[in-house]
């Protein structure tokens, strides 16, 4: 049996410090839309997805956008310009974290970008942020011959941790390839937008090298490699890695790759591949799905689809089938590794048969299964605080690969229909009933992330988490909330609140960041090349289900 080399992934990095339990409280598919037009400023009209919404609907979003917004000044520190990387429900300053990630800074970066272009501050003022933060930044200590950025910092002095606030847990000091991937996304978002900062946010991501996670002797030179996970500077005794060097400089590897194409490391392949760090068939190094074999009947069912080549690579273009559909999986089935790298990617517009197939698949997969397989009344599932406590991953199980599957709700229910010819059903069995749910958790940072794919749903499921689930704060909505008990997380975290405010910026905001991060440069070089792609995703045989394919 092989089992696959991915393991970690940006939920359980950049969260890791995210020790202390949240307070809790008990309380009572579409089309992609991609628009056009120069990067930055005001005066920009909104997204074609918002003719769908009525007036009530966008002043909605236009409050939930201001609300999360002030969650981020909450939790940034007015000397450093560093956000913290959660706080508190009540917005207490004294409640932050008293750590901050390179992904945290990201999302805070663009963020104000986004603030900037829905009027939410001035012109100066964003400018006047994003400077202080990039200050900041160009003085932090980073691993100088990668260029890149440590996992935690303390947000009110930018000093490298070596031990988290509170718990005095330790940290081996650890270079991500995805948490350097957001930051590097929001420079680049950054330099277009805001060109007075330009030279600021050029002179950090000049030296940013995505090169160095990238395994060019992985498979002999046969066919492109990977992206490693990252690496440490010193051995953690606690994690595997492997020797190796970043520019002449001894490091240690994690032993895993990110070798499934479908979450979000996806961003860091992007930003390499477009700044020439990294060679352009390295995209389809990656899995689609694993072969369809019982070598890997570990997944969470076998897939189906056919083989294509692509720059001379053969790929398995394999799917999972869900309610009637085919859709390419992602590793937990959850919201953000789908939809995440697509807020600075117009991967639907660049990519209409593979990624603008499958991401309005992967929304009404969320849909149905809160809606109707699961009945929970809302939907929308994506790791984050854990409304009983700590932190959790959630996903839609059935189109997530990990066999031990990112639940929807809070018991843990995992669905196993069995490997066919190769592994048999458990939940359920055959002939017994379909699994039961129990206390859903959802989390309104992945029905913001369906907004470009089902604004009408979208608003509504968030509406109802507002209204009747009261899963709402000074900072917008609360990380998480536990549908049928009615148990929320009343806390914010800079990674979920920097998702909402990047998708109500794109639909309000006139795609502002697709606009600053695609630029003419990355689209000469990303479009062509995600662009030649065709998922084996759409209705199956027989199915009822309506698809973009069939439309």
């Amino acid at each position: 049996m092989r089992l696959p080399t991915v393991r970690t992934t940006l939920a359980t990095v950049a969260t890791a410090g995210l020790l202390a339990a949240g307070t809790t409280s008990a309380v009572a598919a579409g089309s992609p839309h991609g628009g056009a037009g120069g990067p930055g400023g005001h005066g920009h009209g909104p997204t074609p997805a918002v003719r769908e919404l009525t007036r009530a609907d966008r002043a909605d979003l236009r409050r939930w956008a201001a609300d999360t917004w002030d969650s981020f000044v909450a939790m940034t520190d007015e000397r450093t310009g560093l956000p913290a990387d959660n706080i508190e429900g009540d917005l207490d300053a004294a409640s932050r974290s008293g750590y901050t990630s390179p992904t945290n800074i990201g999302a805070y970066l663009w963020s104000t970008v986004v603030a900037d272009e829905l009027g939410l501050v001035s012109g100066r003022e964003a400018r006047a942020r994003i400077s202080r933060t990039l200050t900041t930044v160009a003085g932090m200590e980073k691993h100088e011959p990668s260029g890149m950025f440590y996992n935690w910092y303390d947000e009110a002095t930018g000093e490298k941790l070596l031990e988290f606030p509170g718990s005095g847990e330790q940290i081996f000091p650890f270079v991500s390839s995805v948490d350097n991937g957001w930051f590097a996304a929001a420079l680049m978002v950054v330099r277009t937008a805001e060109p007075q900062l330009r030279a600021e946010a050029d002179a950090i991501l000049t030296e940013m090298d995505f090169g160095s996670f990238y395994d060019a002797d992985q498979f002999g030179g046969d066919r492109p490699g990977m992206l490693r996970g990252g690496f440490w500077v010193e051995d953690s005794g606690t994690q595997c890695s492997e020797p190796g060097q970043v520019d002449g400089a001894d490091v240690l590897f994690t032993c895993h790759h990110y070798d499934i194409l479908n979450s979000e490391p996806r961003i860091a392949s992007y930003i390499g591949i477009a700044r020439g760090q990294i060679p352009a068939e390295h995209y389809f190094a990656t899995n689609r799905t694993f072969p369809a074999s019982c070598d890997w009947s570990w997944l969470e069912q076998r897939p189906v689809g056919t083989t294509r080549t692509y720059e001379g690579i053969d790929v398995f273009e394999g799917a999972f089938t869900y309610r009637g559909t085919r859709v390419v999986p992602t590793w937990g089935g959850s919201m953000f590794e789908e939809l995440m790298p697509d807020l600075f990617v117009p991967e639907s517009r660049w990519a209409p048969n593979s990624w603008g197939k499958n991401h309005p698949l992967a929304v009404r997969a969320h849909i149905e299964h809160g809606l109707e397989q699961a009945g929970y009344g809302y939907w929308g599932f994506s790791p984050a605080s854990n409304p009983f406590g700590g932190y959790a991953v959630y996903g839609v199980d059935e189109i997530g690969m990990d066999p031990g599957g990112y639940p929807s709700d809070r018991e843990g229910t995992n669905v196993d229909r069995g490997y066919a010819g190769c592994r048999e059903a458990t939940n359920p069995a055959p002939g017994a009933p379909e699994p039961t749910f129990g206390d859903g958790v959802v989390t309104p940072h992945a029905s913001a992330l369906a907004l470009a794919y089902a604004p009408r749903e979208a608003v509504d499921n968030l509406r109802g988490i507002e209204d009747d689930l009261g899963a709402y704060g000074p900072g917008g909505f609360y990380d998480s909330v536990a549908v049928r008990s009615g148990t929320t997380a009343q806390r914010y975290l800079s990674l979920d609140q920097g998702m909402v405010m990047g998708a109500i910026g794109n639909l309000l905001g006139h795609d502002v960041l697709h606009r600053a991060f695609g630029t003419k440069q990355v689209e000469k070089v990303l479009r062509p090349l995600i662009g030649q792609e065709e998922f084996s995703v759409g209705a199956t045989a027989g199915s009822a289900a309506t698809t973009q394919e069939d439309s």
